[in-house]
């Protein structure tokens, strides 16, 4: 799976192998995450690949690297994403032109070029060996609900999810299930500060539960996404976010 040196992704890295599965762990360019994921991996034959996604032959590298690590991949987890930050908030009133131009164009070539080319080769992968496959994406509220601090991240998301319906109807042929989550604030290290004080009561009054969601969950629905049992799910986006934010 891509982007799986912390957060998110190592819960999901998790759930897999708690699974029985082998799992590729991706990382950018954070070794001594990727490495305490991969510690805490329970069974064998699990490894690291390297590679920054917005570079697309760097993309068909780690794809094939993946694909011999653990005979064969099987579930592609597309998780990897320039996300926001202080240093990546962009408001368009606030921001310089140059800003915004680098901000656009990284969010895009990893979130929408990086994932797309990672699954072109994984999925072209699995045609040539003839057996099915899952591809599950990781969104965001925010391609609904709007960034107006990253707009671009927010593009970026939605387009994630329209790639993985298109890509639902053009695979579903060859036995692969698309699907895409959409989760909303996630508790994750790296924005546990946002958690603390007014900020924090903010976030968990979005949701009538009263909370944020956690790794946790969003790694149960992939697996479920991933099994054999929700390949009518393909096409799908599964939001998950407490009913902060609900759609029609």
């Amino acid at each position: 799976m891509t982007g799986a040196s912390r957060g998110i992704g190592r819960a999901i890295a998790r759930a897999f192998a708690e699974k029985g599965d082998r799992v590729a762990v991706h990382y950018a360019s954070n070794r001594e995450d990727a490495e305490r994921t991969l510690g805490e991996l329970p069974g064998s034959g699990h490894g690291l690949v390297q590679g920054d996604l917005s570079d697309p032959e760097v993309a068909r590298r780690v794809a094939d690297e993946a694909e011999a690590l653990v005979d064969g991949v099987g579930v592609l987890v597309n998780n990897a994403a320039f996300a926001p930050s202080a240093s990546s908030a962009h408001p368009p009133a606030e921001v310089s032109y140059v800003d915004w131009q680098r901000v656009w164009r990284r969010m895009l070539d990893v979130n929408v070029l990086g994932t797309a080319n990672v699954t072109f080769c994984v999925t072209r992968h699995m045609i040539e060996r003839g057996v099915p496959g899952r591809v599950v994406n990781i969104g965001s509220r925010g391609a609904f609900k709007g960034e107006p601090d990253f707009p671009a991240y927010g593009a970026s998301k939605a387009a994630l999810h329209s790639f993985g319906q298109s890509l639902a109807v053009a695979l579903a042929p060859h036995g692969i299930a698309v699907t895409s989550v959409a989760p909303g604030f996630t508790a994750t290290d790296r924005v546990a500060a946002k958690l603390d004080g007014t900020s924090g009561e903010v976030l968990r009054g979005e949701s009538p539960f009263g909370r944020v969601g956690t790794p946790e969950e969003v790694a149960a629905a992939v697996v479920y996404l991933a099994s054999a049992e929700a390949t009518w799910a393909s096409g799908a986006i599964l939001d998950l976010n407490g009913a902060s934010h609900l759609r029609m």
